[in-house]
């Protein structure tokens, strides 16, 4: 495999990593993803553009990714009135000036409530700032006990510092990353799909019944959960079901290569597999056949 010559510049011969000063001569090893033609180091707006608008108060730009889920299943489960606009990030929808005005980070989903607290227009970014917001204004899905709230909260936490930015990485090298990269692609799948195989077991101890947040472990039995929280579906359920969900779709699987789950190995994720596939909404099941 050949690089560019300013790449190959800062490994040394017996492999050991130079620092190159800057990451210009790294920019080129990114060329063949999938998403190269829209990848740059810089934020703001490229192009002029507003966001279209729809007569409900709230107005929610996504995608049918396990980050768009999330949003887009609370707001069915609070049967609140909303518009929701399909961004193509393919095409770099989410780089427009109105898309940034919503979301300076120019990453799906982004949410504006136009009776926001003080009655005028509100944007909201990251999902599960969403979540969090739409669950207090509506009063539903988040608990108010104090201790199940904060278990909600660590489940929250969870969810945007681990499963879903692991998941994703693992997905990038299995699916999108350049095919003649093959010996980035083969260590970033391996990296982060073990890193998700640990982020599945700790959901599936959990569902089993270990642990109860007391600081005491608590061996499994009859004591198998069916939620993340108390005994009541609520954001954390919402906000880490797309995500485990994605890995026996086939978001994750490429030609030619065994599909996710079976690298993985989900099979052995019990528990798991049950929460996922008897999730207590029917809308949310009708693909669960596959599991």
């Amino acid at each position: 495999m050949s690089v560019p010559h300013s790449a190959a510049q800062t490994f040394r011969d017996d492999g050991q990593i130079q620092n190159p000063g800057s990451t210009r001569g790294f920019d080129s090893r990114t060329d063949g993803n999938q998403f190269a033609g829209i990848n740059q180091p810089t934020a703001g707006p490229r192009y002029e553009a507003e966001l279209p608008k729809g007569s409900a108060p709230l107005q929610l730009y996504s995608l049918a990714t396990p980050n768009g889920w999330k949003i887009g299943i609370l707001l069915e489960e609070l049967g609140v009135s909303y518009d929701a606009h399909v961004v193509n990030i393919g095409v770099g929808e989410q780089f427009s000036s109105g898309f940034v005005g919503a979301n300076p980070n120019s990453k799906i989903p982004a949410l504006i409530d136009h009776e926001g607290p003080d009655g005028s227009p509100m944007a909201i970014m990251e999902s599960v700032a969403m979540m969090l917001y739409l669950a207090e204004k509506c009063q539903a899905f988040y608990p108010s006990n104090p201790r199940e709230r904060c278990e909600c909260l660590q489940w929250l936490f969870w969810q945007v510092g681990g499963q879903g930015p692991m998941t994703g990485n693992f997905g990038h090298f299995k699916v999108y990353a350049p095919s003649h990269e093959v010996d980035a692609r083969n260590y970033g799948v391996a990296r982060y799909g073990m890193e998700v195989q640990r982020l599945c077991s700790v959901l599936d101890r959990h569902l089993a019944g270990h642990g109860d947040f007391s600081g005491d472990t608590k061996k499994p039995g009859t004591s198998s959960r069916a939620y993340l929280v108390g005994d009541q579906y609520s954001i954390a359920d919402m906000a880490c079901f797309p995500w485990a969900y994605m890995l026996w779709g086939k978001g994750y699987n490429r030609p030619d290569q065994p599909d996710a789950k079976d690298f993985l190995g989900l099979e052995k994720y019990v528990h798991l597999k049950a929460w996922v596939a008897g999730s207590p909404k029917p809308w949310l099941k009708k693909d669960s056949s596959k599991l």
